[in-house]
């Protein structure tokens, strides 16, 4: 019943004073007629009253389950114009009505208001010409309720009511704009996002600059690999898709950068500036990873003390970072610290915004992951099916069978906050395995036993058929991680 309340509360308080006020003209016409009143001429009065209400009453009654309840409901909102330009035509016929029943002339008067209506016709030009707007944007329908416009001056609302006088606009700011009717058909108006046969969605632009050491071929396949990957970002249309370009280039001599444009439809336009946002998060991430910069002004200097000793200090901490990830990892504690220092060397540092996709299921990747910040959330897709698993925090790493068999990813893992991590890379990795090879034995079995864990709480395993599967999966793991790193039996180094 939300068509009933609370906006239109009004009407309802309309006809309940008609049905009251028909009542008690009802009341008192047989009043009169029990007063036996036959000579006065309260009964007709009172009766013709009582037609007038009547009807009026019905008229209200018939208007809001009409226009307010039946033709919603079938998916035609008409606008509020309408519904009063029936009411007012029915009240005037009822009037007429009601006046001949008292025996007026209704032709002189209707004489009498043409030559008033002619007066007022030229005192009201601008009123009577919004009048007339407010009636061609109906009859024409070219703007309806729900549309997004752009006035002339740059503003833009969506069209919450179209009244006689003025057209209500509500924009994104929470304001409330009113504009004249005869406004809107004098000026040029955009209808945004707003095509025929086609969905509403609107073209938007988020700009930004890159400097020329970097191919702007390089620049668009990275953006456009982070922007279109699922998920998609929400409010964002799959199609067309959205795309980067190389825009422009810096005009200023003292500047050295090329300016790129990513260019998206947008399907809800009140989301303009939260889309927008999240867009440069995952273009920023995106740059992040490819280890390309936000261009800055050539003319910009950076002042900052540094000696070798500020140096060594940072790279000192930045080695220990490493290090201590590294250790989170439960199937590398059997490394020696020459070990953990000659992997952290080679660790990849990653940045990740929220809803992007960390990793994708079935996705062939020989790296594992090393969140040290952030949240994730695993999800596996089964026969179409797409069903969550888990939810991980910082400091945990993922990602370990792509990393020591090459097995493709088993689950999807998306970043539900921006998420930090450091990749390991096989390459770097397998001179590790190389020089101690007997290691692979031990990993084999932590990995089997993480892998048991799960088959043994949805089979509810005992605890001697758990034992049996991890010895089972120990050695079939174990012969997966040196036939990926191409090792010969480790007994050979005993």
């Amino acid at each position: 019943m939300r068509n009933l309340a609370p906006g239109n509360n009004s009407r309802i308080r309309r006809v309940a004073f008609f049905c009251l006020s028909y009542l008690f003209a009802v009341a008192g016409y047989h009043l009169a007629i029990g007063l036996e009143l036959e000579t006065s001429t309260a009964i007709d009065t009172t009766e013709n009253l009582s037609f007038l209400l009547g009807w009026l009453t019905i008229v209200e009654i018939f208007s809001i389950l009409v226009f307010k309840l039946v033709l919603p409901k079938l998916g035609h909102n008409l606008p509020s114009l309408v519904t009063e330009l029936f009411l007012g035509i029915s009240i005037i016929i009822l009037l007429i009505v009601t006046l001949k029943n008292f025996d007026v002339d209704t032709t002189s008067i209707a004489a009498t208001s043409a030559v008033i209506t002619a007066i007022l016709a030229i005192g009201l030009q601008a009123t009577l010409g919004n009048v007339i707007g407010g009636l061609a944007l109906q009859l024409d329908r070219s703007i309806r309720i729900g549309d997004w416009i752009q006035l002339e001056n740059g503003k833009q609302g969506r069209v919450q009511e179209i009244r006689w006088r003025h057209t209500v606009l509500e924009t994104r700011d929470w304001d409330t704009l009113i504009v004249p009717n005869s406004s809107l058909l004098a000026a040029n108006i955009m209808i945004l996002g707003k095509r025929e046969g086609e969905s509403r969605q609107h073209r938007m632009w988020v700009y930004f600059a890159v400097d020329f050491r970097f191919n702007p071929s390089f620049v668009i396949e990275t953006v456009e690999k982070a922007i279109q990957a699922p998920p998609i970002i929400p409010n964002m249309s799959p199609f067309p898709k959205p795309n980067c370009i190389c825009y422009d280039f810096a005009k200023e001599h003292h500047n050295s950068y090329a300016i790129y444009a990513i260019r998206y439809w947008l399907t809800d336009l009140l989301e303009d500036d939260p889309t927008n946002s999240l867009v440069r998060r995952r273009l920023y991430a995106a740059l992040q990873r490819a280890k390309i910069p936000m261009a800055i002004p050539a003319a910009q200097i950076f002042v900052e003390k540094d000696n070798n000793e500020r140096r060594e200090r940072k790279a000192r901490s930045e080695m220990e970072n490493r290090i201590d990830a590294l250790k989170q990892v439960e199937f590398l504690n059997a490394l020696t610290a020459k070990e953990y220092a000659q992997l952290a060397k080679s660790l990849q540092p990653v940045l990740y915004s929220k809803g992007e996709n960390i990793m994708v299921q079935n996705d062939k990747a020989h790296w594992l992951y090393i969140m040290t910040e952030g949240e994730v959330e695993v999800w596996v897709s089964v026969r179409g099916h797409k069903r969550k698993v888990t939810e991980m925090s910082a400091p945990t790493f993922y990602g370990e069978m792509g990393l020591m068999t090459g097995e493709p990813r088993s689950a999807t893992v998306v970043a539900v906050s921006d998420v930090k991590c450091y990749r390991l890379f096989r390459d770097a990795f397998q001179k590790v395995l190389h020089d101690r090879p007997a290691m692979a034995e031990e990993i084999s079995s932590i990995l089997a036993a993480r892998e048991v864990e799960t088959q043994s709480v949805k089979e509810q395993l005992d605890e001697e058929s758990h034992n049996e599967r991890v010895t089972q999966a120990s050695v079939h793991m174990l012969d997966k991680i040196t036939s990926f790193f191409g090792l010969t039996d480790y007994r050979d180094y005993e």
